[in-house]
């Protein structure tokens, strides 16, 4: 659906038969689909946002100086040579010649090296040449750069182009076309952080991507923020939006809800409001009540007329309840009034005799409409006749209606491939039918930007069939060349994404998981689970995590076994700060620990020289009720000279808790620290032992005695070896004796 701002590019014939994609399933609503594009191209048709007259001219007006030099940008690789030459053709540069080359150019890279070269050459850019800028880097889905492009401009202009609404509006039309719902939410946000005013036209373009996707809700609230908070007062065409949205959602009642309101604000329906009403009617099977409604339209004013589009909705409905006799009098009332019928008119009545199997007619008004010169069958006449005799099994009719189309030279669209693929798929006759998915791939036939967008479910058995056979690459190709027309579908994500675990490319798989979660899709717990299952068994726990704090923030709770299995392989594979990062997790999310698995933790953590992050670890664990193997680890510290501070620190921490030490361990810890000169800390730690009575098992005794001496700290030594002679009773009695340094006061 075009959003305001843009004129429609394509033809009723391309937008009709783009419509037949957009749902195999139901004849009629391929017709709907491509009917009400027409009226829809008339909401289009105001363009507040676009390039001036004479900035956009026709291509037959464009002045030779501006296709010399696209062509030569075209056609030759950006370099200085390239450069000499378009000063040469341009010794200076006016705002038509560097508008009219931009649009000229074929690719976004190079129109972006053409937009700086003009600055570098004394051509100072102005609203026009930024918002074509715009226009291009979103048009080719380059859309981040798009998103800078516009942030940068006051910057760029030294001030002298200021923000205005027309380059948001740009961004958020071509967020919408890419299917990034949500990117155009944040550039709304976005306009609002840095005090840029919304238009009617910013609205008109939001209210048109939400009803898109079918977010009714949304669009109330942002239609009550529009009229409430910035005080914009709607139009006819965002009436008509919001009439076509709500209809388009079976919310009837609503959108006459919205037709009401126009009175309130001064807007005149038009006929496309009325067309509107009439197919919502009409998709709704009350055809009869549409077309009283048409009967009212005409006695209401001369000025409100019936049109092509009007009649062809209406013979749409009376075809959807196979009421071929009530249709065709409307397609004679239609030419009684001087209306001749168009493509989509007579598709629309071929779609429905198929419907009922009444051939002879078709034959009938495909030989009277060709022999007046009124009617010549397209792609979406073959498509409907080749979809009719799939329906009724006939495939190899079928195809040689396909074969026919060739001799006519009447090219073939997705809607061909993809009725043709499904039927067979639904035969069984999968080698064929993957020859022409692959001619389907080979052609780029989805990328061709014309009419509605193909619709990915349609394409699901052969994603199913292809994955489940090794094939998981061959399905992606196509599916990003749907993804390119702004369509997605999350069953066809979720396919793709387990082939790819299925087959042992998981990080292909995770690049389908990001791209799904940005484009507001949320995989179920079973994509996940058997994603980190797969990145495990790849040997990638980094990427493992990653997916499994993306689980989380989609309000999914792996099991237990899930984190420990992640923990375990990031410890194994040495990632430190991921471990680490993963037990707080745990913790915060009251997940049950494994102590070998902690204690293991906590030893990477030492190994890779991140002691305070290990120490803080421990700290965490024992503050949630877990413990570790402290013994393993001060002995694993003991193994390291240069670790025997935090080896002693750790020991502390052990008698704080009340936990049981080895004597022998820490008899060892204080020699070594003596050998290291750090007899401070063997002291405190054998001031605690003396403490807790534990003093007369040490071996250690005479060694710290001595170093305290050579460092001259005889009260300490003293007190050494005062406690070498006494029992624990005597210490316990004599706490009151000269005083010395406590684990509190450290000498």
């Amino acid at each position: 659906m075009a959003c305001i701002g843009h004129a429609p590019h394509t033809s009723p014939m391309n937008r009709f038969s783009s419509g037949l994609r957009s749902n195999l399933n139901s004849a009629y609503l391929l017709n709907s689909l491509s009917i009400h594009t027409q009226f829809i191209s008339s909401i289009s048709s105001r363009q507040p946002d676009k390039i001036t007259p004479n900035a956009k001219t026709k291509s037959g007006t464009k002045t030779k100086r501006s296709r010399a030099m696209a062509r030569l940008i075209n056609t030759k690789p950006w370099s200085e040579e390239v450069q000499s030459s378009l000063a040469e053709l341009s010794p200076s540069l006016s705002k038509t010649t560097v508008l009219q080359t931009l649009q000229l150019i074929r690719t976004p890279d190079k129109a972006s090296l053409f937009f700086r070269w003009v600055a570098a050459n004394g051509f100072t850019h102005n609203e026009q040449s930024y918002f074509l800028m715009i226009e291009i880097l979103g048009r080719s889905r380059n859309l981040n750069a798009a998103r800078n492009f516009v942030l940068s401009i006051e910057k760029k202009s030294g001030g002298a182009v200021k923000l205005g609404d027309r380059f948001f509006n740009s961004l958020i039309r071509s967020y919408g076309w890419a299917g990034l719902f949500q990117e155009s939410i944040k550039v709304f946000r976005t306009m609002k952080e840095i005090g840029v005013s919304p238009s009617v036209v910013t609205f008109n373009s939001l209210l048109s991507i939400m009803l898109k996707r079918g977010r009714t809700s949304m669009a109330k609230q942002l239609f009550d923020e529009m009229l409430n908070t910035y005080g914009v007062t709607p139009d006819t065409y965002t009436f008509n939006i919001l009439i076509r949205g709500f209809c388009m959602s079976s919310m009837i009642d609503e959108g006459f809800w919205f037709f009401k309101e126009m009175e309130r604000f001064k807007c005149e329906p038009d006929v496309i409001t009325y067309n509107t009403l009439v197919d919502g009617l009409c998709r709704g099977g009350k055809v009869k009540i549409a077309h009283n409604v048409v009967k009212g339209m005409i006695k209401k004013s001369p000025s409100l007329t019936p049109n092509v589009v009007t009649y062809t909705t209406l013979i749409r409905g009376y075809c959807a309840k196979q009421d071929m006799m009530e249709a065709l009098n409307l397609l004679e009332e239609m030419v009684g009034r001087g209306l001749k019928p168009n493509k989509i008119t007579y598709n629309t009545l071929i779609q429905g005799l198929c419907e009922a199997q009444q051939l002879d007619k078709i034959k009938e008004i495909l030989e009277g409409a060709i022999g007046e010169g009124e009617f010549i069958p397209d792609t979406c006449t073959f498509n409907t006749l080749i979809k009719s005799h799939c329906t009724m099994g006939k495939l190899e009719e079928a195809f040689s209606v396909f074969e026919k189309m060739s001799e006519l030279r009447v090219h073939p669209d997705s809607a061909t491939y993809s009725v043709l693929i499904r039927s067979l798929f639904q035969r069984r006759d999968f080698r064929r039918a993957e020859e022409f998915f692959d001619e389907l791939a080979e052609k780029e036939i989805l990328l061709h930007d014309v009419g509605c967008k193909p619709l990915v479910a349609a394409y699901n058995p052969v994603f199913e069939y292809l994955c489940s056979n090794g094939k998981t690459k061959k399905a992606e190709r196509v599916f990003r060349q749907l993804m390119k027309r702004g369509t997605q579908d999350p069953p066809s994500y979720k396919t793709l994404i387990l082939g790819h675990c299925n087959e042992g490319t998981p990080e292909a798989g995770f690049d389908l998981l990001v791209l799904m979660l940005r484009r507001d899709f949320v995989p179920d717990a079973e994509t996940y689970g058997l994603m980190i299952d797969s990145l495990l068994k790849k040997g990638d726990p980094v990427l493992a995590h990653t997916t499994l704090e993306k689980m989380l923030k989609s309000s999914h709770l792996p099991t237990t076994a899930i984190f420990h299995s992640i923990l375990a392989a990031l410890v194994d594979k040495g990632c430190a700060h991921e471990s680490a990062s993963l037990v707080k997790l745990m913790l915060e999310r009251r997940i049950r620990q494994n102590i070998d698995l902690s204690t293991h933790t906590v030893r990477l953590l030492y190994k890779s020289g991140l002691r305070d992050n290990a120490f803080m670890t421990i700290g965490l664990l024992y503050e949630n009720g877990y413990l570790v193997k402290m013994e393993e680890l001060v002995s694993f510290l003991c193994q390291r000279s240069k670790l025997l501070d935090d080896a002693q620190k750790l020991l502390l921490f052990s008698l704080e808790k009340c936990q049981s030490v080895d004597v022998d361990m820490c008899s060892s810890v204080i020699s070594g620290l003596c050998k290291d000169h750090k007899v401070s800390e063997a002291f405190a730690l054998y001031y605690e032992l003396v403490e807790k009575g534990m003093q007369q098992r040490l071996t250690c005794q005479e060694d710290l005695r001595i170093s305290l001496e050579a460092e001259g700290k005889l009260n300490e030594a003293k007190f050494v070896l005062k406690r070498m002679t006494e029992g624990p009773r005597q210490w316990q009695s004599d706490r009151s004796g000269p005083k010395v340094c406590s684990r509190m006061e450290k000498p």
